[in-house]
């Protein structure tokens, strides 16, 4: 194990000093959370849009719509999760990303919202990987489905042969992997039909991940300059060593399914 490195010096000020600097922090602290009250009312407004096609998704309980997934609620949070049908365990930065989510389960739920997470893997190697994540949110396989490219996650053939893709509302060139992180968001009327109302992609995602909120609150930050890429220090939750920090060159991204550096939400900004 490397040595942790200590923050870099930094200046020292008197307890007036650092409570006026504090306070003027404070105030734009306060404007950006107005200003981020104001998005939230935005994205509420959104136009919906009818989910006209038919999809049937494998889950623990057998075949289910899109429909069903909302288990008896309005609201559906769908985390598109990176995890292809030859993948023998899912990406290390969408599991970091899903280990912030078992305890808010029963929030959500008492909030009229389902999560599931959905992925094109197999249903046998969801739910093996689920078991050693020690998950209990819910996941479905999309596995024959058109979900993932209708949603924008999974590269289609002709993608790939064409080097472009659309990903994040806008075309990009591919990455060297056919799967890309994402969120969507559907609302079901009471008569049962299903309407896509939001997602978000790339930095869209850092929202949702607790332990970044967390970083950014301490001295040394996210602490990711000077790694390959964002992220690289993540691990699947049960491959940290005791008491292991993470240095540049460090990955321990998975030799299956391929290098997954697009997970991280600044890679595709």
């Amino acid at each position: 194990m490397k040595t942790i490195e200590k923050p870099a010096p930094h200046k020292v000020a008197s307890r007036d000093e650092w409570l006026k600097a504090r306070k003027a922090l404070l105030a734009k602290e306060k404007e950006f959370t107005h200003q981020r009250d104001a998005l939230t009312r935005e994205r509420m407004a959104l136009p919906w849009v009818k989910v006209e096609k038919q999809y049937t998704f494998d889950t623990p309980a057998g075949k289910r719509s899109l429909a069903d997934l909302f288990d008896g609620r309005t609201q559906l949070l769908v985390y598109h999760f990176m995890f292809g049908p030859t993948w023998e365990e899912g990406c290390p930065n969408c599991s970091y990303l899903m280990d912030h989510i078992d305890g808010a389960l029963p929030h959500l739920n008492h909030r009229d919202i389902t999560f599931t997470c959905i992925s094109r893997a197999p249903l046998a190697k969801l739910e093996a990987f689920k078991r050693r994540m020690a998950w209990k949110f819910n996941w479905a396989s999309s596995a024959g489905t058109d979900f993932n490219f209708d949603y924008h996650v999974s590269l289609t053939p002709e993608q790939c042969a064409a080097g472009e893709m659309f990903y994040n509302f806008e075309k990009t060139s591919v990455p060297p992997f056919d799967e890309l992180p994402g969120l969507s968001v559907f609302a079901k009327h009471e008569a049962g039909d299903v309407f896509h109302t939001y997602s978000a992609y790339a930095r869209g995602l850092d929202a949702i991940v607790g332990t970044y909120q967390y970083l950014d609150l301490v001295p040394k930050g996210r602490d990711e300059d000077g790694l390959s890429f964002t992220m690289d220090w993540v691990r699947h939750h049960d491959r940290y060593a005791n008491g292991e920090v993470a240095h540049p060159g460090a990955s321990a991204l998975p030799a299956t399914g391929g290098a997954c550096p697009s997970c991280a939400p600044e890679q595709h900004a």
